[in-house]
């Protein structure tokens, strides 16, 4: 698609060999989950859902454990808190030495440490925080910074104009209300939010949604998506509903988005790799057992993509292009 494809290509080849032997932990597990590796250490990683994002933040997590000799559980919660807890139980039961959690609601959390902590078990976090003295540690994503720069490329983008904005959500309770709400406050008063509706992070439900939203609000500028795989569904509907001109930002920054960005399919999107996050999770998690000195709650660096820079965008997922 451009010159710079070849030089994404090698950093995709070195992701993939890095990503060697992966399949031997697998993706999505059950609570029946097996150990990925041998090791000194035992993580148990309990995923909140089966989004792109939650693949490639588990391939992330494991790659990254194998090659730090760690032994890895893997349980998934698909977007269950009550599922979550149940984890959680799993995981104190085989013994593990930290859980690494991707939640799937901020409200169950609560509970969800104090269950590990009654087993004196650390829970580290990814995506979202917690009392740094309840937890071991984290590797947080800016969720409302990440809406941010989407509402300051519509404010650049309408240059003043007065238009209208329609917010297809994730999954209530969690990473998504962050994501949400720093888009919808970070927007520019010359920017209506006409629509706003959840769509589950799944994208078959994100299509109807966006087919409703076009068909109430036929002269939508603007569609904010919380995430790609949604995103792509919305552009589907707004399409054959003659809305091709309701411009979409997202959140993610996967090859296939950066493709979207280049034929116009996006206008933006806002990286915010899941590689980047599995491995500082791991890592950190690791060093904080050992009472080495790190940084407790770490970031997961969010940048702007437009098709302009698209091709500078940090690889997404380990596993992309294998």
């Amino acid at each position: 698609m451009s010159t710079s494809l070849p030089a994404r290509h090698r950093r995709t080849l070195v992701a993939s060999l890095i990503a060697t032997g992966l399949l031997l932990s697998g993706c999505g597990l059950e609570s029946g989950a097996t150990p990925a590796d041998d090791g000194p250490t035992t993580l148990g990683f309990v995923n909140g859902g089966s989004t792109e994002f939650h693949t490639c933040l588990q391939e992330s997590i494991a790659n990254t454990a194998r090659s730090n000799f760690a032994k890895l559980v893997t349980v998934n919660s698909h977007q269950d808190a009550a599922r979550e807890l149940a984890n959680i139980q799993d995981m104190i039961a085989r013994h593990v030495d930290a859980i690494i959690l991707q939640t799937v609601n901020t409200t169950a959390l609560k509970s969800d440490i104090a269950k590990a902590r009654s087993a004196h078990i650390p829970i580290f976090l990814t995506s979202v925080s917690a009392d740094p003295s309840d937890i071991l540690g984290a590797v947080v994503v800016d969720l409302k910074a990440v809406g941010k720069l989407d509402a300051d490329w519509i404010e650049d983008d309408a240059a003043g104009r007065e238009v209208q904005v329609a917010v297809i959500a994730g999954a209530p309770g969690a990473a998504s209300d962050l994501l949400v709400g720093g888009f919808t406050k970070g927007l520019p008063v010359n920017a209506k939010v006409v629509a706003n509706q959840p769509a589950m992070f799944v994208a078959a439900k994100a299509k109807t949604v966006a087919a409703s939203m076009i068909k109430a609000h036929p002269d939508l500028d603007y569609a904010f998506v919380a995430n790609e795989e949604m995103a792509f569904a919305a552009r589907k509907a707004f399409d054959a509903a003659g809305g091709k001109k309701v411009r979409i930002v997202t959140v993610n920054g996967t090859d296939e988005a950066l493709a979207a960005l280049k034929d116009g399919r996006f206008a933006a999107t806002v990286s915010n790799s899941a590689k980047d996050t599995g491995e500082l999770a791991v890592t950190n998690a690791i060093s904080l057992l050992r009472k080495e000195k790190v940084e407790k709650i770490a970031t997961t660096p969010a940048r702007l993509i437009t098709r302009s820079n698209a091709d500078t965008a940090p690889l997404y997922c380990p596993s992309d292009g294998s």
